[in-house]
């Protein structure tokens, strides 16, 4: 007999994140909406990923309200930089018309993430469109 396993996007979101989070070494990451609201989260550390979420959403509409206000386009990145050398990027993107947010908590300054990212995204767009098509 063989088993029947199915996936649900849900749980490939997830994978996307883990497997994102192993290759980089990023503490955590998460996939919001434009919203905050948490769709998916992977991360080593304890952290709340509704939490996450928010101040991932809080930092989208600080830097979306100043840039309005200075007549800049919408921003495509956003690195917040700690004392410490921590960083956490927001990177905002659509897949079929929602607009997402991926971020990811990068642990050293010098850490290279753009093309982990880049891969991340990529492979939510085809999950996005296969299950929410």
């Amino acid at each position: 007999m063989t088993a029947n396993i199915t996936t649900s996007g849900s749980s490939e979101l997830h994978q996307i994140l883990s497997n994102l989070n192993r290759e980089g070494g990023f503490t955590f990451s998460v996939l919001t909406d434009s919203q905050g609201l948490a769709i998916a989260s992977a991360g080593k550390s304890e952290g709340d990923p509704d939490m996450q979420s928010a101040v991932v959403a809080l930092v989208q509409k600080s830097i979306s309200q100043a840039g309005q206000r200075i007549g800049l386009d919408p921003a495509q990145e956003i690195n917040v930089y700690t004392q410490s050398g921590q960083r956490l990027i927001c990177r905002f993107f659509e897949a079929h018309d929602f607009h997402l947010i991926l971020a990811v908590a990068v642990p050293g300054k010098d850490q290279k993430y753009r093309r982990l990212t880049n891969q991340a995204i990529s492979h939510i767009c085809r999950i996005w469109s296969k299950y929410w098509n």
